[in-house]
């Protein structure tokens, strides 16, 4: 009966924990299973109003107040303006409502660098509730466009490198190339955890 009620017990913790790992990382695994449907498919996605043929769909702004598009993973969010990255209330109640814009740094058409940033948790059971839209930008490559609407104006940037970095690394907040009109994603990394920073640069085009 005590080996009966053991076995029973070992299961529900197995069950539990399972249940668990897909609450966590069901986002990432979704994200992922989108992307390489749409590969396997060749949807590829395109910033219009319009249906352009049976292979593209059109991405279109929450907003043009303040927006981001990224054709080639088919991300779409609104973006918060104006978030103290070094405040962990304000950024993580901001990252629930879209991607945040980093306080202090440029906007889309200014000389300086525009710092993004989405994905970040203050513990691991907490990953599912913020918004996975930066989840896939690893996948992005030199060349690969971004797109920002800001107030009514659409903004093309182009990406040139990504790197990994620590979590406390700073350096990107401030000017990547001295006269240049630049941006930088930002997200965690690996998907799904809070081990270092994925940081994608682009310049605009």
């Amino acid at each position: 009966m005590v080996q009966k009620i053991i076995n029973i017990f070992t299961y529900l913790l197995i069950i539990s924990g399972l249940i668990l790992l897909i609450m966590i990382f069901w986002p990432v695994a979704r994200e992922e299973i989108k992307y390489n449907f749409d590969q396997v498919a060749h949807v590829k996605y395109v910033v219009t109003d319009e249906q352009i043929s049976t292979f593209e769909k059109p991405l279109t702004p929450p907003t043009k107040e303040f927006s981001i598009l990224i054709p080639k993973i088919g991300a779409v969010a609104p973006i918060v303006d104006n978030v103290d990255a070094s405040n962990e209330f304000e950024y993580l109640k901001a990252l629930k409502k879209g991607v945040a814009h980093a306080a202090g740094t440029a906007y889309p058409g200014d000389v300086g660098n525009i710092y993004l940033f989405a994905h970040s948790t203050d513990a691991f059971y907490n990953i599912s509730s913020y918004n996975a839209v930066f989840y896939l930008i690893g996948k992005l490559e030199p060349g690969d466009e971004i797109d920002i609407y800001y107030y009514g104006k659409l903004v093309k940037y182009q990406v040139y490198d990504k790197k990994i970095v620590e979590p406390d690394s700073g350096q990107y907040f401030g000017t990547i190339i001295p006269n240049e009109k630049t941006l930088t994603l930002q997200t965690c990394y690996p998907p799904g955890t809070t081990l270092k920073r994925l940081i994608v640069l682009a310049k605009q085009i």
